[in-house]
C-alpha cells in the first residue's frame, strides 16, 4: 500500500461525536509513553500529523485521520493513552471508559493496534487491557515500538520473553509487528496488513 494523502478529520470527546462508520478503521492505543504519535507519523510518512509531546497523556481525545481519501479511504484513529500519565484519577477513568465505549461500538473497526514498548518487561496494565479485548472478542495485534533502542542481545530476547508471559493466559499469540519510528522498521509490514485487512470490509 502507498499513502497518497492524509487528512485530519476531527477530534471527538465521545464516541457519539466520531465520524460515520463508513470506512475501514484501525485504532491505535497503548500506554501514555509508548511512542504512539511518532509511530503514526512514521506510518503515514508525515512529520507532524499526530502531535508529539514530551508530556505523557497529551492525547485526550479520539483523533480521526482519513488515509487515501480519493481512492479506497480508511481511518487511522489515535485513542487516548492509558497508564501513568500525570492526570487525575477521575480523568484516567474517563479516558478509559471513553476508549472502551469506542472500541466496543465501532462496527467498522477492523483491528486494534495495541502498542507495547519493546524496552519494558510485560506490564500489568497492558496485559489486563489485552485480556479485556480478548474477553470482548475485539480483534487486535501487538505492535512493539522503539526496537532501535535495544542492543543486539535485548533485541534477540524481548519477544520470546513477552510471548512466555502472554502464554500464561492465552493459548496462542495475536499477530505481532516489530517497529521503530526512527528507522522506519515495520512500516511496510503494517501497510501491507492494512491493505489486506481493508479487503475484508
Amino acid at each position: 500500500m502507498e499513502i497518497h494523502s492524509v487528512s485530519f478529520v476531527k477530534s471527538s470527546a465521545h464516541p457519539r461525536e466520531c465520524p460515520p462508520m463508513d470506512k475501514p478503521e484501525y485504532a491505535f492505543i497503548g500506554r501514555s509513553n509508548v511512542g504512539k504519535s511518532s509511530l503514526i507519523n512514521m506510518i503515514v510518512g508525515r512529520q507532524s500529523i499526530a502531535k508529539i509531546s514530551s508530556t505523557p497523556g497529551k492525547t485526550q481525545l479520539i483523533n480521526h485521520f482519513e488515509i487515501n481519501e480519493e481512492k479506497e479511504p480508511w481511518y487511522l484513529t489515535d485513542l487516548p493513552g492509558f497508564g501513568y500519565a500525570k492526570v487525575s484519577k477521575k480523568d484516567r477513568i474517563k479516558w478509559e471508559r471513553t476508549s472502551r465505549q469506542f472500541l466496543e461500538g465501532r462496527r467498522n473497526l477492523m483491528c486494534i493496534m495495541m502498542l507495547v514498548d519493546s524496552r519494558q518487561k510485560p506490564q500489568k496494565v497492558d496485559l489486563e487491557f489485552m485480556a479485556y479485548m480478548g474477553e470482548e472478542g475485539l480483534p487486535f495485534v501487538i505492535v512493539f515500538t522503539k526496537v532501535d533502542k535495544l542492543n543486539k542481545t535485548e533485541r534477540a530476547e524481548f519477544q520470546s520473553a513477552y510471548t512466555a508471559e502472554m502464554m500464561k493466559q492465552w493459548y496462542k499469540m495475536p499477530p505481532v509487528f516489530v517497529t521503530s519510528s526512527e528507522t522506519k522498521e515495520g512500516r511496510e509490514e503494517l501497510l501491507n496488513f492494512f491493505e489486506q485487512t481493508n479487503l475484508l470490509f
